[in-house]
């Protein structure tokens, strides 16, 4: 196999996302200090791409093996830098908004693919929700992230997430200390949303600011409610019997005390086995959408949680490496980057199962045919650049390094100090014990 064939098969599995255009906006967001000596655009956007991807038990390794794929993809190019201090430092001197416009260009290649195949009834669904992700306990990162949850936890970051449905593609996304506020992401996300998007969530997503951003937007919502949530009725309502019906959010100190208007809406009520789905839209219209296709909506959004599963386990992301904050910001987007283009691949085959559920193909067999690929390419780096593979790979694995001080840097949070064994208690024999002995040894 020739080099340029390998290079053909690696990259055109995303080439019609990361277009010469892409490529084009993010040189033109790049605008670097200086240019780096070994480190330039392409070959360090690759190597954190393939670094998300390959298998690796630590950073370095991964870095090796990531490096080697672009040495090998790249063999008329100027050879990246050999080590992994330097990638990081180069890094860590991109500006986010080079990755920011690579993301905008793959979602509108998203867009161009997807987006009108998948309307509702003139609607587009897309489902919205958080998690949180752990952070190390370094210091930089304890007095700039805030904790999330028990005194003296470790820093963590919020990440929320808008996903295509119902193929669970995610599409935008946006970053925050562990404290921050989901309704402020949300607003954050509307301007990358297209035309009449439904946006899809759970109970947390309330309140009178956050459907009036909404609505301005041009966007509608489908939102669950609870017991929290108070609506108004011009009659009154048997709720045994209820369906569907129209409804008016008015929260007082949100609205009525500041002498806004109420927000006209319909609430919807989804029979289930396990219990009742209560369902909130601003779509008034039924012939737009349905009582029937609200409920299978609301089940799609379950996509949304599989998609955080997928970044945790499927690219080992439960809790991020970078010690600087420049670092992690650039650790996660690219991850998240890497995460996109690997479900935009596996919307590419895409069928129907047994309820006519819209089902895309794996995402787990996509990550494996991305590195049977990679290990392909490896094969084809050239007699030196094996050798240098090899010996990346061999100090990875036999470093050692003498420690001059404990392991322990900082004193842990709710962990127990250490009591070491007391000393044993010694018993004297009595005269009875040692006839037994006695006893004992002559048998023997």
């Amino acid at each position: 196999m020739r080099k340029d064939t390998c290079f053909r098969s690696f990259r055109e599995v995303l080439s019609q996302f990361l277009t010469p255009q892409v490529w084009k906006q993010a040189h033109q967001a790049w605008h670097p200090a200086h240019t780096p000596a070994r480190w330039k655009l392409t070959p360090l956007v690759w190597v954190l791409l393939g670094m998300a991807w390959c298998c690796g038990n630590s950073l370095d390794e991964r870095f090796a093996t990531a490096r080697a794929v672009c040495v090998a993809s790249n063999g008329k190019s100027r050879r990246p830098g050999g080590t992994l201090q330097g990638f990081l430092q180069a890094l860590e001197r991109l500006p986010m908004p080079v990755l920011r416009a690579l993301a905008r260009g793959v979602r509108e290649g998203l867009g161009k693919q997807f987006v009108d195949g998948l309307r509702l009834g003139g609607w587009l669904p897309m489902a919205c929700d958080g998690t949180r992700l752990e952070c190390p306990r370094s210091k930089e990162l304890q007095q700039r992230l805030d904790t999330a949850g028990k005194p003296d936890a470790a820093p963590t970051v919020y990440l929320t997430a808008m996903v295509l449905l119902p193929l669970g593609l995610l599409w935008s996304w946006q970053w925050g200390k562990g404290t921050a506020s989901e309704h402020y992401h949300l607003r954050r996300l509307l301007p990358t949303l297209p035309e009449r998007t439904l946006l899809v969530a759970d109970a947390l997503y309330q309140g009178y600011e956050l459907f009036t951003a909404i609505t301005q937007a041009g966007a509608g919502f489908l939102i669950r409610l609870s017991a929290k949530s108070y609506l108004y009725t011009l009659d009154d309502v048997c709720m045994k019997r209820f369906r569907e019906g129209i409804v008016y959010y008015w929260p007082e100190q949100k609205a009525r005390d500041k002498g806004l208007p109420p927000i006209k809406a319909r609430a919807l009520r989804v029979r289930g086995k396990k219990g009742d789905v209560w369902l909130l839209t601003s779509i008034l219209d039924r012939a737009e959408l349905s009582r029937k296709s609200a409920a299978q909506v609301y089940r799609w959004r379950w996509r949304n949680e599989g998609l955080f599963r997928q970044y945790k386990r499927m690219l080992n992301k439960t809790k991020l490496q970078s010690h600087t904050l420049r670092l992690l910001h650039r650790e996660g987007e690219g991850a998240l980057l890497a995460l996109q283009l690997l479900l935009a691949q596996a919307a590419q085959v895409v069928h129907h199962g047994k309820w006519g559920e819209v089902i895309i193909a794996s995402p787990r067999g996509v990550l494996l045919r991305i590195r049977s690929v990679m290990n392909a390419t490896l094969r084809l780096l050239g007699p030196r650049q094996w050798q240098t593979y090899q010996r990346m790979l061999e100090q990875i694995r036999s470093a050692y390094r003498e420690r001059t001080s404990s392991r322990t840097r900082q004193v842990w949070p709710r962990r127990k100090d250490h009591k070491p064994p007391q000393p044993p208690t010694l018993r004297t024999m009595d005269d009875k014990l040692k006839t037994l002995l006695e006893q004992h040894l002559e048998a023997a």
